[in-house]
């Protein structure tokens, strides 16, 4: 058994929407993103790199190629799961938590397990989504920005 974590953090600006876990949610602002900016999946990617030692997503997706900008981040899950399985892991589940003021994820909590459920492939019991705000404390009380952090259990290898 092997345990990953990850993180990500994104600044808001122009834009109708946020991508958080794979699911578009109307917004005021959108995120300062290379790809498509999703945090949640971003922190799962890493998170899945690291429970299998394979580095950051940084290292498979640099923000200075451009064949990822504006990338459905579906895709990196995609390539990352192919990578976790090619060194002979399971993903067991994976927990997710949104850190943010706005957007508020209880519409769309159903929603965003499903889909991350359906790109890692587990039944959706095996993908938790929590959401918080920092108390209205530093930049992502301020609704400057949100971030995602991810813990992940793999088995097998």
């Amino acid at each position: 058994m092997r345990i990953g974590s990850g993180f990500d953090v994104h600044a808001f600006g122009p834009g109708d929407h946020v991508m958080l876990g794979g699911v578009r949610i109307a917004h005021e602002r959108g995120v300062i993103a290379h790809s498509d900016g999703d945090v949640l999946l971003h922190a799962l990617c890493d998170a899945l790199l690291g429970a299998a030692g394979l580095g950051d997503i940084g290292q498979h997706f640099p923000d200075s190629d451009p064949r990822w900008r504006g990338a459905p981040s579906a895709r990196f899950v995609a390539a990352v799961l192919a990578l976790v399985r090619g060194a002979g892991l399971a993903v067991v589940n994976a927990d997710l938590t949104l850190l943010a003021e706005a957007p508020r994820i209880g519409p769309h909590r159903e929603a965003i397990r499903r889909e991350v459920a359906r790109l890692l492939e587990l039944a959706p019991e095996r993908v938790n989504l929590k959401a918080t705000t920092t108390e209205r404390l530093g930049f992502l009380g301020r609704a400057e920005g949100l971030a995602a952090q991810a813990v992940v259990l793999l088995a097998g290898g």
